[in-house]
């Protein structure tokens, strides 16, 4: 079956695909503290690393099989990007400020089941409120969305943490509230 050219550079382009997939996800994990996943996803990634190289060295004197193994590492990079969007593991912190301190934002994003820390602040055109907003990364863009439904010039910086200790999101039952916050409101929403 690898006699047949076709065969092989669709094998060739498969596994790398698979393979680069698996590297993201593992450099991903990697990051994110998971140590034990991550070496268990890369037995997987160098076995499949192995075999695809394997095939391409052994045929070196075709270009097709080198050029099937680029454009499947490529596309193993958008997949495995893909992947880690889908999984987004992990938290994000937002830094909100907003031009104008009368909004009632804090209450607004606690009753939607975010934990935020506010205080007053002044910027170069006077008074702000300041924010700061810690979401899983599920819930990112869903944060972005309410928080310019609120305010709509307000300015958002984000960003990962590395560690969490103590504080609202290790006190409650972190996703859940927002979990329940959103079926209120879909639930407000029909009615």
């Amino acid at each position: 079956m690898l006699e047949i050219p076709i065969v092989m550079l669709l094998i060739i382009f498969v596994v790398n695909i698979v393979y680069v997939s698996l590297n993201t996800l593992r450099v991903i994990l990697t990051l994110k503290g998971r140590r034990y996943i991550a070496a268990s996803v890369s037995v997987f990634e160098v076995s499949i690393y192995t075999i695809g190289l394997g095939l391409v060295l052994d045929n070196l004197d075709q270009i097709q099989n080198l050029i099937a193994y680029a454009i499947g590492f490529g596309i193993g990079v958008i997949l495995g990007s893909k992947i880690e969007e889908k999984l987004a593991l992990g938290y994000i912190t937002v830094n909100v400020i907003s031009s104008d301190p009368s909004i009632e934002f804090t209450r607004k994003l606690r009753e939607k089941g975010y934990g935020v820390t506010s205080w007053f602040a002044y910027g170069m055109d006077g008074d702000r409120l300041a924010m700061q907003i810690l979401t899983p990364r599920k819930y990112e863009l869903k944060l972005y969305e309410d928080i310019k439904e609120i305010d709509p010039k307000a300015f958002i910086i984000a960003y990962e943490p590395r560690q969490i200790f103590g504080g609202f999101w290790v006190k409650s039952v972190k996703r859940e509230r927002i979990r329940n916050a959103k079926r209120k409101e879909a639930d407000q929403e029909t009615f």
